[in-house]
């Protein structure tokens, strides 16, 4: 390809096939590998789209200044876009991201203010704050706002989702993507749907960010600090429009660095945290596909960028991150617990079934939860505490049914995830994790088989 300028090399990234990190998964899942645009991520997309529509409406003239608040990657593409087109660029960005994003963008020529990530989006001195007070002091200078700014969507809208839909030849069935500003799943989201309505669009959500809880409470919860960088928020970005969100998968900081590290060793793949963070969220939903599934998975940056975070062996012990020595996998565990002798019989109830067949059933095996099934799969949980409680306030528990009041499936696996993937599903919250063996079987793992499985490795032998 012969290019008149850097910026004509932005997009028409590669789609590529996984192999090592999905093995045991019936669906085809490639991924969207947006860190080879020139600038190393998505954001090179937004950059060009942002300042075009800026210059056609007068808001950028030349020898201007544009001025943005970003985690990195938008101030990579804008300063590229700065670079050919001679205008002066001033980023503001978080203290939680890494040295080697401010570097790059110092290497572009850019001013680069950095603000503490400790503090509400209203404070002064977050970077969302600072940005507007340097728009409205610094002269002839845009304020893009990649947050609010319908460029943004509209970019990925115009090319992204026609490129995903070309590369797959109109197969893909589930896109999987990490939510910050909101632009990308957005404007892919709205072209899909328009493509084929059945299309899942699901949303990846770092633990600490609101937007999870907002998409399935519709409550605002309270923002905590995380590490992974570009995904998730403490405010609402109104380039995000959760309309053409099927669903919302929440991961941790620790899921999202070891997919990242797994990705790049196993697929040669080279992404950043929140790819990694897609990559986990898309291996949470892809024991639920099946052979005629085709799920995209974003990578929006490069790996390149965080050499001294999630790629240091150091930073990652310091930060507790560090990968389990137990290589088993969930078909090794439910192996070792059928070698044992332990019950194979998994004890269910229906949705249709009254709480007290529910409660008689849990007794008999002593058990406190029990799965909820529904034509052979699993639909929901119920547990003990739930049905005593409505006993305690005179409820009659044989005129009440499992449906009404059952919760979350427990998650599900395929038999080739890793010991690491199925211990971090299993919270105080989440007592278990289903197997799903193929041909409507499924085996169930609680945390009584998984320290099993720990101390079988710890006796063997070395």
């Amino acid at each position: 390809m012969r290019c008149n300028n850097i910026l004509e090399a932005i997009g028409h990234t590669p789609l590529v096939k996984l192999h090592r990190v999905t093995a045991g998964c019936r669906a085809q899942v490639y991924v969207k590998c947006d860190y080879l645009n020139p600038g190393g991520s998505v954001k090179d997309r937004v950059g060009v789209a942002m300042i075009d529509e800026a210059e056609r409406k007068g808001f950028l003239k030349p020898g201007g200044t544009i001025v943005e608040g970003t985690s990195g990657n938008t101030g990579m593409g804008l300063a590229l876009v700065a670079a050919v087109r001679g205008y002066k660029a001033v980023f503001t960005m978080s203290d939680k991201q890494s040295k080697e994003k401010v570097d790059a963008l110092k290497a572009l020529g850019a001013e680069v203010i950095v603000c503490p990530t400790a503090v509400p989006p209203e404070d002064p001195r977050s970077y969302h704050s600072v940005v507007d007070k340097l728009s409205r002091e610094i002269p002839h200078a845009h304020h893009p706002n990649q947050y609010e700014n319908p460029a943004n969507p509209a970019a990925h809208y115009r090319t992204t989702a026609p490129e995903i839909w070309e590369e797959t030849e109109g197969k893909i069935t589930h896109f999987v993507c990490g939510m910050g500003t909101g632009g990308t799943i957005t404007g892919v989201g709205r072209f899909l749907k328009e493509k084929n309505p059945d299309i899942r669009i699901i949303g990846v959500d770092p633990a600490g960010s609101l937007l999870y809880d907002f998409f399935h409470t519709g409550k605002v919860g309270k923002a905590e600090t995380y590490k992974v960088e570009g995904i998730g928020e403490d405010f609402f970005p109104s380039a995000l429009d959760f309309s053409v969100i099927d669903d919302v998968v929440r991961v941790t900081d620790r899921e999202s660095f070891l997919c990242a590290r797994r990705l790049a060793r196993l697929e040669g793949i080279f992404a950043g945290g929140s790819g990694g963070s897609a990559l986990a969220g898309a291996l949470k939903v892809a024991p639920t596909l099946g052979e005629r599934d085709f799920m995209v998975v974003f990578i929006p940056d490069s790996g390149s960028r965080y050499l001294s975070k999630l790629y240091n062996n150091e930073w990652m012990k310091d930060n507790r991150y560090v990968e389990s020595s137990v290589t088993l996998t969930a078909l090794e565990i439910v192996q070792a617990k059928v070698s044992l002798g332990q019950p194979r019989d998994l004890v269910t109830v229906a949705p249709s079934d009254s709480l007290s067949t529910a409660l008689e059933r849990m007794r008999s095996q002593d058990f406190s939860q029990l799965p909820v099934f529904e034509a052979g799969a699993p639909v929901g949980a119920i547990y003990e505490d739930a049905m005593l409680n409505l006993a305690l306030e005179g409820k009659d528990l044989k005129k009440i049914v499992v449906r009404e009041v059952m919760g979350d499936a427990f998650p599900v696996v395929n038999p080739a995830s890793t010991f690491d993937s199925v211990t971090a599903f299993i919270t105080r919250d989440c007592p278990a994790v289903f197997v799903d063996m193929g041909s409507g079987h499924f085996e169930i793992l609680t945390k009584y088989d998984l320290v099993h499985a720990i101390a079988r490795v710890v006796e063997q032998p070395q």
